[in-house]
Parts: structure tokens; sequence; C-alpha cells
């Protein structure tokens, strides 16, 4: 997820597809280079790809993210990239893979599932809603850009079941654009407000027990039936999460939670 000025964003979009704009595209074991594509790559992951990976594995957000996965902080960023960790084979392959291909593939990320479309996202405004632009770039190596199968970015949007991975990304993506500036002051992203900050976006269970099993409820106020919800819905307690951030970090009024009062 990388935020653009204005002159690359229009750059951007000249290139970008148009809503109606057809490319063709097919990937199956019959082409020479099926899986090439889960190899040597680096792959990002965001919170709704952690919450499927880790519920189709059946392991807990925890013990996911210290086996499967790598944290970097990059230069001029406020908050890691969360990645994940490739196989330590000399292809570098993705250690979901199997000779009959993907064995995580219902669940599989969103990078994956919009592939060969890369997705990008904008804002209106700072703190604007985001929305999504598709771009069509396959690599040379790919042979399903030979295909005759016909798509839009909608079309195959649909087709891939990646609608609601697309929702969370930009959800994800207006909680992450805020931390172009830094929040942390000295203490940095690794500081206790850092710390609570990655807990609350990717480590569900650890916040479902922090929300439930500390003194969370007695600092914060959360009405009855969304307490209910987050308690045994996943996504809404994701979402849930990122509103909590944005109150806990900036101070940003959130709808479903608040301080409360002496």
């Amino acid at each position: 997820m990388k935020y653009i000025d204005e002159k690359q964003q229009q750059d951007l979009l000249s290139r970008a597809l148009r809503e109606d704009e057809i490319f063709c595209f097919r990937c199956h074991r019959g082409l020479s280079c099926f899986t090439r594509c889960c190899r040597n790559l680096t792959l990002f992951l965001y919170p709704y790809d952690v919450l499927r990976l880790k519920n189709c594995l059946g392991m807990r957000s925890d013990r996911f993210l210290e086996q499967h996965t790598e944290m970097v902080l990059r230069q001029g960023n406020s908050f890691p990239d969360v990645l994940l960790s490739m196989s330590e084979d000399e292809d570098k392959t993705c250690p979901f893979l199997t000779k009959q291909g993907c064995s995580v593939y219902p669940d599989r990320p969103d990078t994956c599932r919009t592939f060969p479309l890369e997705q990008g996202i904008l804002f209106e405004g700072p703190r604007g809603a985001a929305r999504d632009v598709y771009f069509f770039r396959p690599p040379d190596f790919c042979l399903g850009r030979k295909e005759t199968d016909r798509w839009t970015a909608s079309s195959w949007e649909q087709d891939q079941e990646a609608v609601e991975y697309h929702r969370m990304t930009r959800c994800w993506a207006e909680l992450k654009a805020l931390f172009q500036n830094d929040p942390w002051g000295p203490e940095g992203a690794s500081g206790q407000k850092g710390r609570m900050a990655l807990m609350a976006t990717y480590n569900l269970d650890r916040f479902r027990e922090f929300v439930f099993r500390s003194t969370f409820l007695k600092r914060f106020k959360v009405k009855k039936d969304v307490l209910k919800k987050i308690e045994t819905n996943e996504v809404s307690l994701m979402l849930f999460g990122f509103e909590w951030v944005k109150l806990f970090v900036w101070g940003i009024r959130a709808k479903h939670v608040r301080p409360r009062t002496p």
C-alpha cells in the first residue's frame, strides 16, 4: 500500500483500467507458468488476510503472526508492514504452495486473488473515503494474459470472491493512511502505543481478550449490542479495532467506542 502525491496520482490514473475496460486472462494447470507467481515474491498481508488465513489453518492470530509472518518497518513509515514468510528453499516458495496448487485457495490473500490486477487506493481528501483503482500488470512470464477469457475489473472481483476482501482492504487503507505522519513520538512504533495498535489491527484473538478480560470496559464505553457482536463476529471485531486505534492514537471520535468520563 503506497501513498503518492497528486502528480503521481494523475499519472497512475491515466494507466488504470477504466470501469468498462476489458482484459483477457485465465490461469490453469495447463500453462507452463502455473504457480510461478507463487515463488520469490514479497507478499504484503493486510489484517483481513491474516484473519482468513489463521482461521483456515485453525490457528490463533498470535501464533500465525509468529510462525508465518515478518514485520518490517520501512524508512519513512510509522507502522510496520506485515509480510508472509516464504519457505527457505532456493525459489523462496510460498509456504502454502503444494504440487496440486494453493492449499489455502479459498482463503488466499487479497493480493493473490486480485492477480493479475494490481489494486490501488485513492483518497478523497486527507481523511476522505478510499476507493479502488486497478491496473492490469501481469509479469512477463505469465501466459494467462494470452488466454481469451474476457473480464472487467468488476467481473474479475466477483469471480474471485474478492468483494469482501477489497472492502476490508479499503477500511484498512483509510486507517493506514493516518500513519503517514508519525504519531508515536520518542518511543517509536515499538513502544506501548505502537504495540497496542498492532494488536488491535492484526492480532484479533489477543485484542478480543484485551477488550473482554482486561480493564478496557472500565475505561471505554461500548454499547451492549456492539459488545455482543464483536465477541462472536471477527470482522466486526476488526472494524471495531480500527475505530479504537483512531481514537486511542489520534483522539478521532469513534461511532462505537468512547472514553468513560471520570
